[in-house]
């Protein structure tokens, strides 16, 4: 092989391409003995030292000048150590999930070249104002394995690909993947072989035994470890390169006018500058979006100052107050936290309840930061089991049901999990009911978890990490089952869609501060413009004025009446006067089984009350 060294390109980290020379730019002191090692097809290594004075700082950069890349891998060496490359933009040796090959200590892991062109045919980014967007979030394998995916799209980019028209049918604008980037799931355990008799097959699935006494290693299902932050995941392609697979998938999404959001998680370890850079990386060659960022001391005020991130959306747990003073013209920051899920639980659940809380939550807006909010995700129950469980049921973790959230603020109507009684049947469908409405009549961005849209259950586990198998896949076939429910979240979001007064971004003041004649929102108890004689009621009237929030037309929107009932019996709510000539009119009602949605609304009785079902939401419309 031909080649002529010559000094590296220290402004870009990793190996990077021009005209016929390839550049390696990695971490190693001057006073560190470094070599790049070359591996041909036929497993022949090629070691080439690197250079002590091609070192600026502790960053040591070659190019090598003819080099025949197409056919090779690479590795590093340093001071006589093999190093994995950080950098890499393709991994080989991880192309099959959960390969058992990998268990070998004669497997290597190696980087590959990524220089391949793609396509973006103009492709644009949606910027989604946050008024409109509707969040999802996903895990790419667990979503497709299960009929959400054909062939060999099972578990892939490719597969959550084919699934775009049942999203955008849904009503989604924002994708949010759990990490796609490259982690190894083969995760080992503690030094005692777990003991698997008794255990069902689903349960064995998601463990992988190794002949060898005294080890075990259990399948990580979504990637909160660190990665390889430059690579795509080699085993979420369906076949060639996982980057233009990827690339692919977001592509299409834009061309849906939908946004993709990644996962990113960096612990303590990472360096906060390589994390920046990470992000600028993703949405330079990927188009990506926006990230959730997760993990410990995370750089989260550097990121949202970052000029190349000032348009891409940043989800954080929370992010430095003089930050909220700063208004932008693109805002696109958002706190994403638990306070929504919690507040919402412990009413639906009656367990240490507190309506203000709740309202707050409902309300909660900012001119800077957007909000998430959601009932349920992948770090707990399922939407569904949240209502059939009060307990978790994670033995087949492995870990003696000590793992996962202790306090889920759950309920199962009577009975722990799966029942023939159709009382409790209906309970949990109302309850259902009750919590999707919740999600979708907040202010903030409204998530739903993938597959709780339908029902999806994952047998009381509230931790399915490690489950690789039908428990912690996505069950397409519940869909049917729950057809109804599926039509009226379905319904519920393009309700929203209809009425801008429920998402606006503008927080509410509570008063008639434009003078319409209102309060853009108001709380009215059993009299009118009275929230409850008591501090912690249980049952409340919103209203919303429509004239504080306009159409794309440019009409104003109707009044909104949303009643909420947490009692266990029917409560009296004050139904505020309309205007002359308009009426109020039924458009939701959870209690009802049969039409708990009015295609047409309904015209209701004018009276001074209305009468609430038990544990029920309410919505009229007055127009």
């Amino acid at each position: 092989m031909e080649y002529t060294i010559i000094e590296g390109n220290y402004a870009k980290i990793g190996v990077s391409k021009a005209a016929d020379t390839v550049y390696f730019t990695f971490e190693g002191e001057k006073e560190q003995t470094c070599a790049i090692l070359l591996y041909t097809a036929n497993n022949h290594e090629i070691r080439i030292p690197v250079p002590d004075e091609y070192c600026i700082g502790a960053l040591r950069s070659v190019g090598i000048r003819g080099l025949k890349w197409k056919k090779l891998n690479y590795n590093y060496e340093i001071d006589g150590k093999l190093v994995f490359d950080q950098y890499a933009r393709k991994i080989i040796g991880r192309e099959k999930w959960a390969d058992t090959a990998r268990l070998s200590p004669k497997h290597t892991v190696r980087a590959g070249f990524d220089f391949a062109e793609f396509d973006w045919c103009g492709d644009r980014f949606p910027e989604i104002p946050r008024e409109q967007m509707i969040m999802y979030k996903l895990n790419v394998r667990s979503f497709t394995m299960d009929g959400g995916a054909s062939g060999k799209k099972r578990g892939t980019f490719a597969g959550v690909m084919e699934k775009i028209p049942y999203l955008k049918e849904l009503g989604v604008t924002s994708l949010e993947l759990m990490p796609v980037y490259e982690f190894e799931e083969m995760m080992p355990m503690d030094q005692h072989r777990q003991d698997t008799d008794g255990w069902s097959d689903n349960a064995k699935e998601g463990f992988l035994l190794e002949d060898a006494p005294g080890c075990t290693y259990k399948i990580n299902c979504w990637g909160y470890v660190p990665g390889d932050y430059y690579a795509p995941k080699a085993s979420y392609a369906s076949a060639g390169e996982p980057s233009l697979e990827l690339k692919t998938l977001i592509r299409e999404l834009h061309k849906n006018k939908m946004e993709c959001i990644l996962e990113m998680y960096f612990d303590e370890k990472m360096n906060q500058n390589i994390a920046v850079e990470i992000l600028r990386y993703w949405v330079r060659e990927y188009h990506v979006d926006g990230f959730h960022l997760l993990g410990a001391a995370l750089p989260a005020d550097a990121m949202a100052q970052d000029l190349i991130l000032r348009r891409t959306k940043l989800f954080a747990e929370g992010f430095s107050r003089r930050l909220f003073q700063k208004k932008t013209s693109y805002p696109h920051l958002f706190v994403y936290n638990e306070d929504f899920l919690y507040a919402s639980r412990k009413l639906l659940s009656r367990n240490n309840a507190n309506m203000p809380e709740l309202l707050n939550q409902l309300k909660r807006q900012n001119p800077v930061f957007g909000f998430v909010n959601f009932i349920a995700g992948n770090n707990g129950f399922t939407l569904a089991d949240l209502f059939s469980y009060m307990q978790k049921h994670n033995e087949a973790n492995g870990e003696d049901n000590h793992d996962g959230i202790l306090w889920n603020f759950s309920m199962n109507g009577g009975v722990e999990g799966a029942t023939r009684k159709r009382a409790v049947l209906e309970y949990r469908r109302k309850q259902m009911r009750n919590a999707a409405v919740l999600v979708l009549i907040g202010q903030g961005v409204p998530l739903l978890m993938a597959g709780d849209e339908f029902g999806n259950s994952q047998q009381g586990n509230n931790n399915c990490y490690c489950q690789d198998n039908k428990v912690g896949w996505v069950n397409w076939s519940s869909k049917k089952r729950n057809e109804a429910y599926a039509r009226f979240v379905c319904q519920m979001i393009a309700f929203r869609r209809q009425h801008p007064i429920l998402r606006s971004s503008k927080p509410m003041q509570m008063s008639d501060h434009a003078s319409k004649g209102y309060p853009d929102l108001s709380y009215h108890g059993e009299n009118a413009w009275i929230a409850s004689n008591g501090l912690y009621p249980h049952a409340v009237g919103l209203l919303y004025y429509g004239a504080y929030a306009e159409r794309p037309d440019g009409t104003q929107d109707d009044f909104i009446y949303i009643g909420l009932n947490f009692h266990v019996e029917q409560q009296q709510l004050a139904l505020p006067k309309l205007p002359r000539g308009m009426k109020w009119y039924l458009a939701v009602n959870t209690a009802d089984k049969d039409c708990p949605y009015c295609e047409l609304p309904q015209l209701i009785e004018k009276k001074p009350q209305i009468q609430m079902p038990p544990q029920a939401v309410v919505i009229l419309v007055g127009k």
